[in-house]
Formats: C-alpha cells, structure tokens, sequence
C-alpha cells in the first residue's frame, strides 16, 4: 500500500500539474471514443499499450477479456457496455486478449478448478478448447477474442450500433514479451496493428 501512496503523491506533485487544463476539461466531459474490453491481468494496462489520454478510453476489465451474452438480470458488464454505446457513443470497440493468459492456459489445460467454483462459472463464458500445448493456448487466446466480439453483438445497445453502422469492432491480441499488438480477422486475414 505504501507504494500506492507514493504514487499518488508523484501522481499529485508530477504529472497532474503537467495536465491539469486536460483534467479540468475532463471534469464536465466524458466522451471516450472506443470501449476497451481486456483482461483484468496485472500486465495488461490498455491506457498504457494504446498510449491514451485519461478521457479516450472506456474500458472494461475481466478475467479472460469475457464478454458474457447478453441474459435477462442485473449485470456489470452488460451495463458497463450499454453506457458506453448507447449514452456515450463510443465508435469503436476492442476486445484485447493476451499471451500467456491464465484463464485461457486454465482452459487448455483443463486445470482442475474445483477449489475455485466462481472461476469455473466465469470461463464458461470463453471459446471452447482443449489440449495442454502452447500452441493450443494461444489459438484458443485467439479464438476466444473472436468468441467475446461475436458476445458482444448480442448486446442490444450493440446490436443497435452496428446496424446502424455506427459503431466498429476490432479483435486485438497483446504479446506481453514483444510488446505487440495483433489485429485479428478472418482466420486467413491477421495484421499487426504495431509494427516493432
């Protein structure tokens, strides 16, 4: 906790002063323009990869970059994803996964999660895979951001969007050792979005 609070105090002393116009604007103005869903992974930091402003990015994080279905009930991401379509506008939504991710790996490997029931209830939501190599891990990584997208058009605020052709998807894959990011499409049709 210490180190948090010497955060803060840097955050405070350092960086605030160099940005306070922008905060002040930001204080009566909330327009993101693309909602970011990733992985609640410690090693994944949106703002951070996409070198965004505080203000540019919505974003939603959960383990395994999941996107649950739309259902009837009370739910956070469901909500998370409605605001930010259907009352900000957002124009452009990712889905980011990542290398190395331990839900995926969990997944693939089909470790026993018995002990961890709410665990095994959330990646329920994820790609099905099977098989315990790496190269099983990450295609299942990738097809599982396809998964969460073809989720995500469940959601009615989403539907609504893209029928009107306001609102794009992307598919995206973060390699944390390389540092880049991978744009997914069609399985014949992969770019990267960085180029290192």
């Amino acid at each position: 906790m210490h180190d948090l609070t010497e955060g803060v105090t840097r955050f405070r002393r350092d960086v605030y002063p160099a940005k306070a116009e922008l905060f002040a604007h930001l204080a009566a103005t909330h327009r993101p323009t693309t909602l970011f869903i990733s992985c609640s992974d410690a090693r994944v930091v949106p703002e951070l990869i996409t070198q965004s402003e505080p203000g540019e990015l919505f974003v939603i994080r959960t383990a395994g970059n999941l996107v649950p279905a739309r259902t009837a009930g009370p739910d956070g991401v469901a909500a998370s994803i409605e605001y930010a379509v259907a009352v900000l506008g957002v124009t452009d939504i990712v889905v980011c996964g990542h290398s190395a991710c331990g839900a995926m790996t969990a997944l693939a490997e089909r470790h026993d999660l018995s002990a961890a029931p709410a665990i095994a209830d959330w990646l329920r939501h994820a790609a099905p895979g099977s098989g315990a190599r790496q190269a099983d891990v990450d295609a299942l990584i990738r097809e599982n951001v396809l998964a969460q997208l073809a989720n995500l058009a469940t959601h009615p605020a989403v539907t609504r969007a893209l029928a009107a052709e306001a609102v794009t998807l992307h598919a995206w894959v973060y390699d944390i050792p390389t540092g880049t990011v991978e744009e997914l499409g069609t399985a014949a049709a992969r770019r990267p979005v960085l180029a290192v």
